[in-house]
């Protein structure tokens, strides 16, 4: 069963950094579009960056260009996010997506929160 799973959320103080994973199983990341979105408090869930399919075409949202890297693993079938200088704007719960020809898969989430 198609299944991805989120880690590396947590604390920091702003100026921070995380490095959010998404691993996934029972198909092959490498072939598929990916993303991250993250929705804050009150408001609606918004894609941040994603990577096209094979042909490695990133794109970052305005908020967050320059500070964060999106990548994936072929041999680790994972998608990341590296986080750098975090904002007091940046707390979200963090979502990888993955659109497939047949379907689209969510993480469950991680939690980013920034707090001095």
């Amino acid at each position: 069963q198609p299944h991805l799973v989120e880690s590396g959320g947590g604390l920091v103080q702003p100026g921070g950094s995380l490095k959010l994973s998404c691993a996934a199983s029972g198909f092959t990341l490498f072939y598929h579009s990916v993303a991250w979105f993250r929705q804050a408090p009150g408001k609606e869930r918004e894609a941040i960056s994603c990577i096209s399919d094979m042909e490695d075409r990133t794109y970052y949202a305005d908020s967050v260009k320059g500070r964060f890297t999106i990548a994936r693993d072929k041999a680790e079938n994972t998608m990341y996010l590296e986080m750098n200088n975090l904002k007091p704007e940046d707390p979200a719960n963090c979502y990888c997506d993955v659109v497939t020809p047949v379907s689209r898969l969510w993480g469950q989430g991680t939690q980013v929160l920034v707090s001095s």
